[in-house]
This record gives structure tokens, sequence and C-alpha cells, in this order.
């Protein structure tokens, strides 16, 4: 339902961020683009954006939806920054806190999948289930995991992004995060395919066999979310998906075969067309994240 309070989002990705004025998929009142470079100017065009919607038509609240890792316990004396991020020059980023002041408005920060699963509870394709999963996988890998309606949280987020899984058959590549190595993100990653065969991605060809690793890793991140949180749905959203959609359907015969059959498996692979998915909001899934979030700090 659209016509209340604009809220103003913030998506910041790994290479670009993406600032939006909504109040949800039915009223988008502006959207703007900036590359992800060091942090005072990626913050500093950001700002740009915001201050010219904070004059007019102004936003009720803000919502930030951003890479990781991030403070999200409220009692840190660092909530609302970027952590230990493998990002050069990102590690203990000041976000939330800095915006905050400057807009005095209630404010909220989560994860980027966080965000993207939030959105896709609230307009997408996960209306109505209690427990799900929204992966990501571009640049670096992550996953939103949302259990009996709220987002994942202990001692800290979900960092699903690197769980190490098992390896795809006589593959003995290291892997390329700087963290873990041969984790989720540091072999599936498209910043991981890249720095694997060495060249852009956008040149690796859609038959060549470095998909077939990368599909066995996410499939092998899903079984453990499968086990480990009992989605009832996950939805794979991101740049490498949409430009290479080969990769869902191998995700999910992978998928059915790794659960080999035990406990919920069989459910699984009865829908597994719809257990294994595209995000329904697409590639909007991710800046509407910063809208679902600004809407429930109003809340």
């Amino acid at each position: 339902m659209t016509g209340g309070p604009l809220v103003a989002g913030i998506e910041l990705g790994g290479t670009k961020c993406a600032c939006i004025l909504a109040d949800g998929p039915g009223r988008i009142v502006a959207e703007r683009q900036v590359p992800t470079t060091t942090p005072e100017e990626t913050l500093a065009a950001i700002e740009h954006i915001l201050d010219g919607w904070h004059d007019a038509p102004g936003f009720a609240a803000l919502g930030i939806a951003c890479f990781g890792p991030l403070e999200l316990r409220r009692d840190a004396p660092d909530y609302g920054f970027i952590t230990a991020t493998p990002k050069p020059g990102w590690a203990h980023t000041e976000v939330s806190p800095r915006l905050q002041r400057r807009y005095g408005v209630p404010t909220a920060i989560d994860t980027d999948v966080v965000g993207a699963a939030l959105a896709e509870a609230r307009w997408g394709d996960a209306q109505g289930l209690s427990s799900f999963a929204y992966i990501t996988v571009g640049t670096g890998v992550g996953a939103g995991i949302i259990v009996d309606g709220e987002a994942v949280m202990g001692i800290g987020h979900a960092e699903a992004g690197h769980m190490h899984v098992r390896r795809f058959p006589g593959d003995d590549w290291a892997g390329a995060c700087p963290f873990h190595g041969d984790c989720v993100e540091g072999l599936a990653a498209g910043s991981a395919v890249e720095k694997r065969l060495g060249i852009k991605g956008s040149d690796v060809a859609d038959n060549d066999p470095v998909w077939t690793k990368v599909a066995y890793t996410i499939a092998g991140l899903c079984h453990n979310l499968v086990m480990g949180s009992v989605s009832e749905r996950i939805l794979l959203g991101g740049g490498l998906p949409t430009k290479r959609p080969q990769l869902l359907p191998m995700v999910r015969t992978m998928l059915v075969e790794s659960l080999a059959g035990y406990g919920v498996a069989p459910l699984v692979a009865e829908q597994i067309d719809r257990y294994v998915a595209a995000p329904g909001l697409g590639d909007q899934a991710g800046p509407l994240g910063s809208i679902a979030l600004g809407l429930d700090v109003l809340r």
C-alpha cells in the first residue's frame, strides 16, 4: 500500500551504491547511483543526493542496507560501523551514526542481504513465509537469513557467505577470500571467478567449466541453509545469477543431489523450481531493502 511517509534508502554495495526515495515499489519518487570508491568520497556523494531530497520533498526516515561485516549490537561503541571487511579501505568506517547526525531522522542499518530479504517478505516472493533466506552472489556472497520473521542475530549478524562447504571434486584452488581462502565467497563470488581465471568476469564464456564449480559451491550453501535454518524458500539474487541464468537450474539440481533424500529433502525436491527461485522483486530487491528497513524503524 502506498501513500505513506517517504523514506530515503541507501543500498551500499561493493561496486556501486543505490540511493532511493520511496515508500514501496508502487511509489518510487527518485533513484540515483554512485560508484563505491573510497569511504569519504562515496559517503560524500551519497550525502549530496540525500541533501537535495531532505530539502524537498523531505523524508521521514532513513534505511541503510550495507555490505558487511557490520556492528549491529546497539550497545556497542561502534554501532553502525563497517568492521573487518575484505573491501580495501573500508574497515572501521562509520556509516549510520554519521548519516543520522546529518539528517536527524529515525535511521536503521542492516546488511544488504537482510534488507533485500525483508523487502521480499514485504512485497516480493517471500510474502507469507516465516523462515526463508535471500542469497546474493556478486562482488561478494552473503545471505539474509530470516527465522520466525526476524533476521538471525546473536553475537553478531549471520555471515553465511563465509561458510566453508564441500569442495567441487578435484578442485584444489586456494580461493580468493583474504580471511578464509576457500569459503563460499572465496570460491563463488564474481571477484573470485576473475581472480581464479585472471580475466574480467564479462569475458568468461557461459559454458566455461568454472560455472559448474560456482553452482556447486552455492548449492553447498543452500544445503546448509536447508539443514541449519530450515528455510521455507531460498531466493538467489545478485549480479552473477542475473547475468548467468544457467546457474539457477544447476544449483537446483545440485541441491537435490546433495540433500540425498534425507529429512525434508523430498519436500524440497518436489517444489525445487519454487524452492530455489529468483527474487520476486528482481534487481529492485536490494534498493527496496533499504526502504523496508526505514519503514520498520518508523514502526
